[in-house]
Parts: C-alpha cells; sequence; structure tokens
C-alpha cells in the first residue's frame, strides 16, 4: 500500500483546511486507516481513525472540529478539520494497519505511512 498525503498549508485560528489520502489499492473495508499528527518535540499521536468495520475514533481535542470521510472508489480519505486552533500545529500523516490491530491509536499498528503534510495554524 502506498499513501499519498496532501491538503496542508497556512491558516489563521478559526479557519478551515481538507487533507487528503490518497492510496494506491483498496483500503475501506479491508483495513484500519488513520490520521496522526507529530508537533516538534512531541509525540506522534492519533487523531482519528477509520476501523475496517466501519468504526470511527476521534481524538477528544478534535470532536467536534474535524471530520474524516472516504471516497471509496478513488480509495482516499479525507480529512476536513474546521474551527483551527493554533495548537493544530503539527505534520499530519495518513496511516493503514493490515493486521486490524485492536490498539488504534498505537503508532507501531501501522506498517504503512503517507509522507506527511504540514498544517501550520496562526494565531
Amino acid at each position: 500500500v502506498q499513501l499519498q498525503a496532501s491538503g496542508g498549508g497556512s491558516v489563521q485560528a478559526g479557519g478551515s483546511l481538507r487533507l487528503s489520502c490518497a492510496a494506491s489499492g483498496r483500503i475501506f473495508g479491508r483495513y484500519t486507516v488513520s490520521w496522526f499528527r507529530q508537533a516538534p518535540g512531541k509525540d506522534r499521536d492519533l487523531v482519528v481513525g477509520i476501523r475496517w468495520s466501519g468504526s470511527t475514533y476521534y481524538a477528544d481535542s478534535v470532536k467536534g472540529r474535524f471530520t474524516i470521510s472516504k471516497d471509496t472508489a478513488k480509495n482516499t480519505v479525507h480529512l476536513q478539520m474546521n474551527s483551527l486552533k493554533p495548537e493544530d500545529t503539527a505534520v499530519y500523516y495518513c496511516a493503514v494497519d493490515t493486521h486490524r490491530s485492536v490498539a488504534i491509536s498505537t503508532v507501531t499498528s501501522y506498517d504503512f505511512w503517507g509522507q506527511g503534510t504540514q498544517v501550520t495554524v496562526s494565531s
């Protein structure tokens, strides 16, 4: 599986961005697909994920502001980010777990990663 992330950029607080992650093959219904983010000097943390079963998981910090969606025909997952805050500034990565791990938030559960896209939110 190859993943290509896009859509990052710079916005002011309160603004919106939409990230996309295109996969080279069929991923939905088979694997868990998630977005992680990593700020400078911090760990890579889960933002949101869609399990192979279709259930979703959102980090508390983004609930009500971020929405994950999928385009099954294009093997693409999107992350709509609204009401952005300076603390959302990070490099965002999409990732795929082909083993259907229980631990959706664990970085080591994922075996394929996109290249990362920078999101910068200014106050």
